[in-house]
């Protein structure tokens, strides 16, 4: 017993010298729990605030200006535009560049006393459900209104109407957004260990001796994970639409495009994690450290808007966040990719950036 004792002291402690040299693990066992406890802790809200909006006050008059005051005081909104008529407002709301629009009628100080009629419109992308949510709860409220006493108590004011998703159905929401995380797990976990794995295996020293560059490797090592990824998202979309009825208003072509630059933008992160790790253990890690941020960060499970502003700047920076926009954008709100180019032309220059920096690392360890 007491050599047995000895033998698995020593196999912990030659366990514990190993983590304590591994500085990126050991940082890893300390830094990712506090980093995220940290960052999910204040961007996890689900108490939405500053939602983008637009209006359209036709009225002008004193109480409707009142209402616009006593609207944005609430600071569930955050009024970014005043447009002419309600058409722009849902070229905005296609566009993903508002979630909510609020639309005012010439006749409002006379449809707040008419208890047939709702005053004001609120245009609401149906897309997240949260969203539709906080317009409903706006609509319980009387905003602008308590200073006319001839209001019923259960009268309402405010209309909601929902675009895109009238019948609230969850996976409307959600199959869109799944599409991103299941590539992005699936790209990125690829390629992570592409180089890793070559390298454990001994065959960066026959590709060393070979004139085969950096950059010919790296392209090298994407291409087929490029076939797979629009295979999965054949397989994501084809499954969405047949089992779970979610639409696809915009074009196929469209969103094509944008997946094959989403799928470039993860390959090419993977590559770069691959180049910066020395075994596949670490690759993993890294890749996982990534995984959480890019799914709760993105938009994908909470509003984008709500989020403090430390968060949005680190949303805005992952792949994932630009995908999600696209595929609502062009499957529920039949959007063109070159209204959502912004996104798209992200994901091209991530792609680009991240592959020359692989390429870089790639080339100073041949050295």
């Amino acid at each position: 017993m007491k050599k047995s004792l000895s033998r698995l002291g020593a196999i912990i402690k030659k366990e514990v010298r190993q983590l304590s040299r591994d500085r990126l693990t050991f940082g890893m066992v300390f830094g990712l729990p506090i980093i995220q406890i940290l960052l999910f802790g204040y961007a996890i809200n689900t108490d939405v605030r500053n939602l983008k909006t637009a209006i359209v006050n036709q009225s002008g008059s004193h109480l409707s200006r009142q209402f616009v005051s006593d609207l944005r005081e609430t600071q569930v909104v955050d009024i970014v535009a005043d447009v002419v008529n309600p058409a722009e407002l849902e070229n905005l709301l296609r566009r993903g560049k508002i979630s909510i629009g609020v639309y005012i009628p010439e006749d409002f100080d006379r449809r707040v006393v008419d208890q047939n009629r709702p005053a004001v419109q609120l245009l609401v992308d149906g897309s997240d459900p949260t969203i539709l949510g906080v317009a409903n709860q706006l609509r319980a409220m009387r905003i602008g209104f308590d200073s006319v006493p001839t209001i019923s108590p259960v009268q309402t004011l405010l209309e909601v109407r929902p675009y895109y998703n009238p019948e609230r159905r969850t996976p409307v929401n959600i199959v869109p957004g799944l599409m991103g995380v299941i590539l992005m797990m699936t790209m990125m976990l690829f390629t992570a260990v592409a180089i890793v794995r070559e390298r454990e295996r001994g065959n960066l020293e026959l590709l060393i001796n070979t004139p085969v560059s950096a950059a010919e490797l790296m392209i090298g090592k994407v291409t087929p994970y490029v076939a797979i990824g629009l295979l999965q998202l054949a397989i994501i979309l084809g499954a969405g639409m047949l089992l779970f009825d979610v639409p696809v208003r915009g074009s196929i072509v469209d969103l094509y495009i944008a997946g094959s630059a989403f799928i470039g933008a993860n390959l090419a992160l993977g590559l770069l994690i691959s180049t910066a790790t020395h075994t596949q253990f670490q690759a993993m890690q890294v890749t996982v450290f990534i995984l959480m941020p890019s799914i709760l960060l993105s938009g994908f499970m909470f509003p984008f808007d709500g989020m403090p502003s430390v968060a949005q700047y680190i949303g805005e920076a992952l792949p994932t966040t630009h995908f999600i926009r696209l595929t609502r954008g062009i499957m529920l709100r039949d959007a063109s990719i070159g209204e959502l180019g912004k996104d798209f032309y992200y994901l091209i220059g991530f792609t680009l950036v991240a592959m020359t920096i692989a390429a870089l690392r790639f080339s100073k360890r041949l050295d």
